[in-house]
């Protein structure tokens, strides 16, 4: 798939990335960039549960309409996480070299298994949303690829192979290959078919647990990369939840965890952001509007 590049209506500027722009932080996150420069220094972790019984009851409608395919809760996370970052741009920044900047495109990326088995290889997979996206296409887009993936037993090029050929070095050659790598990640000097369609560089790396019949967990970032926010969505189960009315009702959830670098932006910011997740849920007709447009969620409430 197309990964991020420059922004037409923005003209690079010295300093920037090839995939993004250096922006100027406030004074606190500049100096805790250098006072803890690994992103692995500065996750926040926060789990929480999301009420998807309305969700549940769209997407029985929905796929009723496209047998052949059938949208599911882990499209509807994709098509949310992706709304979230477009109205909330902070979480598109990530801090690197010491410096922060903001991307030129919002990427999403997972890791499927090409067959739900013990040893079966996995993929990774990597797509950028857009202005035009609703949940119907960027479900398409997913089930287009993993469909397209799993037809092989084995990687078949792209990021995977790239992989597959750096394992086979023999390790006297892997270690400084790697430490160059790094050093140029730093600077951000990367070639461009190091990081395209690499996960450690998307702005949400997100992992279905639920797939594999698995609860959420807390998942680490990682110091190569620029990736600063990573999700995992767990099993769909039934549980008593308290209504605002003050009335308790069975209700389908999901147990999600979001672990991200606390220099992009302060708590605060982040709280508010993940509440949109759950708006969406409760009113899920929001996935089928197009993610240029604003979802209209009051932030303050």
């Amino acid at each position: 798939m197309r990964t991020a590049g420059s922004s037409p209506k923005y003209k690079r500027k010295f300093g920037d990335r090839r995939y993004g722009r250096r922006v100027k932080a406030p004074g606190l996150q500049t100096i805790m960039a250098y006072l803890l420069p690994k992103r692995t220094d500065c996750e926040v972790c926060c789990f929480d549960k999301i009420d998807v019984t309305e969700v549940v009851k769209y997407l029985e409608k929905k796929n009723a309409s496209h047998p052949n395919y059938k949208t599911t809760i882990f499209h509807c996370f994709v098509t949310a996480i992706a709304r979230l970052i477009k109205e909330r741009p902070l979480m598109n920044r990530f801090i690197q070299g010491y410096r922060m900047y903001e991307r030129f495109e919002i990427s999403i990326s997972f890791v499927a298994k090409r067959r739900f088995a013990d040893g079966a290889e996995e993929s990774l997979m990597f797509f950028i949303p857009e202005d035009d996206d609703t949940i119907d296409s960027i479900s398409k887009k997913i089930y287009g690829d993993v469909g397209e993936m799993r037809k092989s037993e084995h990687s078949t090029g792209g990021v995977d192979e790239l992989l597959d050929k750096f394992a086979s070095l023999p390790r006297f050659l892997l270690i400084p290959i790697i430490r160059i790598i790094r050093w140029m990640d730093f600077w951000g000097k990367n070639a461009k078919f190091l990081t395209e369609g690499d996960p450690n560089y998307s702005t949400c790396l997100m992992s279905n647990l639920g797939s594999i019949k698995c609860p959420s967990v807390y998942h680490h970032l990682n110091n190569y990369g620029t990736n600063s926010f990573m999700v995992t969505i767990g099993t769909l189960h039934k549980e008593e939840v308290l209504m605002e009315d003050g009335t308790k009702q069975i209700r389908d959830v999901i147990d999600i965890s979001a672990t991200l670098d606390e220099r992009i932006a302060d708590g605060f910011y982040f709280a508010k952001s993940l509440r949109l997740v759950k708006h969406i849920f409760k009113h899920p007709e929001l996935l089928d509007k197009p993610l240029g447009e604003t979802s209209g969620f009051d932030y303050d409430t």
